[in-house]
């Protein structure tokens, strides 16, 4: 049984995610030769305060963005 994890900046909507939901279903389908029953795929929805680039935390790099 496949398990996919994928981590997301937070703010897609929904039916952004049903998308890719959807889409990384079928691609492991015929990758791996399993049904859409087999795949079980977990959104993590990641706040900018809880990620780091570059050695800055995601909600100030945030706002060093909207600066410039």
């Amino acid at each position: 049984m496949p398990i996919v994890h994928i981590h997301l900046h937070h703010g897609r909507s929904n039916e952004k995610k049903r998308m890719l939901v959807e889409k990384v279903t079928n691609a492991i389908c015929e990758s791996v030769d399993v049904t859409p029953e087999r795949v079980q795929i977990i959104l993590h929805d990641v706040m900018p305060e809880n990620y780091g680039k570059a050695g800055v935390l995601g909600l100030d790099a945030a706002k060093i963005e909207k600066k410039n």
